[in-house]
């Protein structure tokens, strides 16, 4: 029961980093001169959801092994 949790937060996560690649390839393509400053967003963004997904997948073990 407890790794829903975790598998929720880890598709949850990739979904939401899928999105922000494709819409960073879409906006590159369509405006190539900010390619840079869109690729740092990207990894901002990416990365943000990434520490979520840590902390959701912390969580959920917490909750595992406190019990």
């Amino acid at each position: 029961m407890l790794g829903i949790g975790a598998g929720l937060a880890v598709i949850g996560a990739g979904l939401g980093i899928g999105m922000i690649g494709s819409k960073a390839m879409e906006g590159i393509a369509r405006q190539p001169s900010a390619a840079g400053d869109i690729r740092s967003s990207m990894i901002v963004a990416a990365a943000l959801i990434e520490g979520a997904a840590l902390f959701a997948i912390v969580v959920d073990l917490l909750k595992l092994f406190i019990k």
